[in-house]
């Protein structure tokens, strides 16, 4: 395991980045604009990066546990340089296998993770679903309810979900449901619902402003059955973790809760894909600012551009520096004290809006058309103050951590 923080990415990273540039660049750029039209899963891209091993869990699996920590950010950001939209449609399974890892046992990882992707031949996506219609940034807020049926060992859900990442079209949906309501957020637990279970069903689907490729929507579960064995981590921890919390025991850094368990394994992968779409939004603007002429001159030659590009690449770097430092903290299990992992998602989702507005910008009246890129950027780019908490939670988030005080 890597103790030293390094910004110098070893061979095999800058490999890896290389081959996912060419990707996002051959594959997914020609695409972008029609699907996001279109507003549809991508599922011949899908199948051609499952095709190169890209969309497959072997290959985030090494990205994962890549002792440098950067595996996953590189990855991440190269695909959403090339499209936001087909980017979550690629790696939206991911946070669903994230779920699983944090809160599953081997045995289910190992089951579990593979059907979620499927293969090249039959592509499958899965979905993480948290969020409802009342509770959004207030976890603790769940109705969903799972009820224990011991006769039969099997765990039975009801409620509704929203915001699901492939929520409806997902083989594998992992769902946050309410054990015990008194606990509030204490009282959660994940569970898998296998492929085809009776009761689950999509909502309403949403015709969004951006990631317009990616498939969201909601998932009505009524009566839901799953066997015991779909409990994360098994009933034997919930329940002592519920002994604990009636005793009123809290576990430090909320890993308590199962959706917070997972955000916070995938906030600073979130932070990597907004540094991608600003990064994408960035290079436009700057060849823009180099080739347009106006007054007989490149627009960049004025320093009221120059600038604005400066402050562009300076927080875009920044950003990845943040997003680096908490992934390298992660792999090595280094506790987030200032809240490291909600610092990188918070500034590198402010950076993409602030990047990609100022491309608008820069590029006047061509910015505001869809003739370029940066008009769908900086749609893509608003979802990432919103979701995986709101910018709003993570510096909530990062008060309480560096203050220490329960900050309301």
């Amino acid at each position: 395991m890597s103790s030293t923080f390094s910004m110098d990415p070893g061979a095999d990273q800058l490999a890896v980045r290389d081959w996912l540039h060419g990707f996002a660049a051959d594959v997914m750029r020609p695409a972008a604009a029609e699907w996001d039209e279109r507003e549809e899963t991508p599922w011949p891209v899908i199948q051609e990066a499952a095709k190169l091993g890209i969309y497959s869990l072997d290959f985030y699996a090494q990205q994962y546990f890549d002792p440098s920590g950067v595996g996953i950010p590189i990855a991440m950001e190269e695909l959403f340089w090339g499209d936001a939209g087909i980017g979550l449609s690629i790696v939206g399974t991911t946070l669903a296998a994230v779920a699983v890892l944090a809160n599953g046992t081997d045995e289910q990882i190992g089951t579990w993770t593979p059907q979620m992707f499927g293969t090249p031949e039959d592509v499958r996506v899965a979905a993480f679903c948290s969020s409802e219609p009342d509770a959004g940034s207030d976890v603790s807020a769940l109705r969903t309810r799972a009820v224990y049926d011991e006769a039969r060992d099997e765990w039975v859900l009801d409620g509704a979900k929203t915001w699901a990442t492939n929520g409806g079209i997902a083989a594998v949906h992992v769902v946050v449901a309410t054990v015990d309501p008194e606990l509030g957020a204490k009282g959660q637990a994940s569970f898998v619902v296998p492929p085809g279970t009776p009761g689950l069903s999509q909502g309403q689907k949403f015709k969004k402003h951006g990631i317009r490729a990616s498939h969201t929507a909601e998932v009505v579960l009524d009566g839901v059955r799953v066997p015991g064995g779909c409990l994360l981590g098994g009933k034997e921890k919930l329940d002592e973790r519920l002994a604990r919390a009636r005793e009123g025991v809290s576990r430090q850094g909320g890993r308590g809760n199962a959706a917070m368990a997972t955000f916070e394994a995938s906030r600073p992968a979130v932070g990597a894909q907004a540094i991608g779409i600003a990064r994408a939004a960035y290079e436009v603007a700057l060849d823009y600012a180099k080739t347009r002429e106006q007054f007989g001159r490149p627009i960049i030659d004025n320093q009221g551009v120059a600038f604005q590009l400066a402050d562009m690449r300076t927080r875009i770097d920044a950003a990845r520096l943040l997003v680096w430092r908490a992934s390298w903290m992660a792999v090595g299990n280094r506790p987030f004290t200032a809240a490291e992992g909600s610092m990188s998602k918070l500034y590198a989702g402010e950076t993409a809006k602030y990047v990609t507005a100022q491309a608008m910008q820069i590029l006047g009246g061509n910015g505001f058309t869809r003739e370029y890129p940066v008009e769908r950027m900086h749609r893509d780019s608003a979802i990432y103050s919103i979701f995986e908490g709101t910018s709003e939670i993570q510096r909530l988030v990062i008060a309480r951590a560096i203050s220490g005080m329960p900050i309301r």
